[in-house]
């Protein structure tokens, strides 16, 4: 049951538990989902975070605000 809850072993995450990952709220990242910010895939109609592409998004995003700062 503990493996199931830990989101580290995951390759694919609910829109929920990604957000929950990224410390935002649902709301918050079904707009990132929306515009296709966030990368997602759809499993029979079910929107999937995958945990690999969260975790380079996140990390883009780092690279992108670094940038912006060194200007």
């Amino acid at each position: 049951m503990e493996a199931e809850n830990n989101m580290e072993n995951r390759l694919l995450l609910r829109p929920g538990e990604a957000a929950v990952a990224l410390g935002i709220s649902r709301s918050k990242l079904y707009e990132l989902l929306s515009r296709r910010a966030i990368p997602s895939v759809r499993l029979d109609g079910s929107i999937r975070v995958p945990a690999i592409q969260l975790q380079a998004w996140i990390e883009s995003q780092m690279r992108k605000q670094a940038e912006a700062a060194g200007q």
